[in-house]
């Protein structure tokens, strides 16, 4: 029987030949046991520097940042949207999506636990603002816009050492981002708030051997209500994270939910999101009769996602008084090694910050 690394190293053999059939240099023996020792014992690049410049490299990665699409990919993704956007899901059918939203996360919660979601340690790479105190997590590189350079983006400093520092994430979860915020942050003045719409993961996550009452705090919270019942003031908090769950949200109430952040966050609080893009993979695979309203579907268990564009996101954040320090269009190239197969990935990442 093949083990999973020696069925990994089968598929790089056969998509080095593939890909330079044409090419009788590269399918002999030295070529192709060089390349695989490119990929063994490599050390993993900076944040965001994995960048494909050559397609024949696809395989010395699971995966490459800042991939570039051409008119034809861009083309081909815009058809295959058009083709699974036929709004056909009746009356009744969208009615029970919307009323019993709750009743549907607490199904998926039931089901999945807290196996389905990984912790989210790439966080401190894309956010360190989280864990200023934390310094080993790799520096985000971003690709300059009008040259082949890159750019290192600086870590924070806490300027304010020995303050109370308040986080709230709305979406909680099962603690997929507190807890890595908990376990890399020593800091002592730090308390992190969380909400979810389920009740099922709350209780899920309280039930967790990380869940620490004396360094946070989480409840039920149904973020599109027009005031939310929370346990801090308003003008209060320091950071508020919204990651993935915007994009569960019906498009007419992502306005509300964004003036309650501005409410919550003390002058000069940041706001840090990071959700689904238009295009990405998880809105290709969608079938016909799934689509509620423009780039807005239904799962196959009932839940909802949204798929934004970069204008969507600013305006959001923009109109609720938001001045904008970030908001970019991230795009990676997953690859599954030993099936040879390429998934195409789209985010939105933003930085909002409240005015002073």
């Amino acid at each position: 029987m093949l083990t999973k690394s020696l069925n990994i190293t089968r598929g790089i053999v056969f998509a080095f030949i593939r890909n330079c059939h044409n090419k009788s240099s590269c399918t002999d023996s030295a070529t192709i046991k060089h390349e695989l020792e490119l990929t063994r014992n490599r050390k993993k690049p900076p944040g965001g520097s994995r960048f494909l410049k050559d397609k024949n490299n696809i395989y010395l990665f699971n995966a490459w940042d800042n991939v570039q699409w051409d008119e034809e990919q861009e083309k081909a993704a815009k058809e295959k949207v058009e083709q699974n956007s036929e709004v056909t899901l009746s009356e009744d059918r969208l009615k029970d999506l919307d009323i019993n939203a709750d009743k549907h996360w607490d199904a998926f919660y039931d089901i999945h636990q807290n196996r389905f979601f990984k912790d989210r340690h790439w966080l401190f790479t894309e956010f360190p603002e989280l864990a200023p105190d934390y310094t080993a997590a790799p520096e985000r590189v971003y690709p300059n816009e009008n040259d082949n350079t890159t750019s290192q983006i600086e870590k924070p400093t806490d300027q304010n050492i020995g303050a109370k520092r308040l986080i709230f994430e709305i979406g909680c979860g099962v603690g997929n981002t507190i807890f890595p915020i908990l376990q890399y942050s020593t800091d002592p003045n730090l308390f992190i708030y969380g909400c979810d719409f389920s009740s099922k993961a709350i209780e899920i996550m309280q039930q967790n051997e990380l869940y620490d009452t004396k360094r946070c705090n989480v409840f039920v919270l149904d973020a599109t209500c027009d005031t939310w019942n929370v346990p801090f003031e308003e003008n209060t908090l320091d950071i508020i994270v919204l990651i993935f769950v915007l994009s569960a949200i019906d498009p007419s109430k992502m306005q509300t939910v964004i003036k309650n952040i501005h409410k919550y966050l003390k002058p000069g609080g940041l706001v840090v999101f990071r959700d689904y893009g238009l295009y990405d993979l998880a809105q290709l695979r969608f079938k016909k009769g799934r689509c509620i309203s423009d780039n807005f579907y239904a799962r196959g268990d009932n839940t909802k996602v949204y798929f934004f564009t970069q204008e969507e996101v600013s305006k959001l954040f923009k109109d609720a008084g938001f001045l904008e320090e970030q908001n970019l269009i991230d795009r990676r190239l997953q690859v599954n090694r030993g099936k040879m197969l390429t998934m195409y990935r789209v985010w939105i990442q933003g930085k909002y910050r409240k005015p002073l």
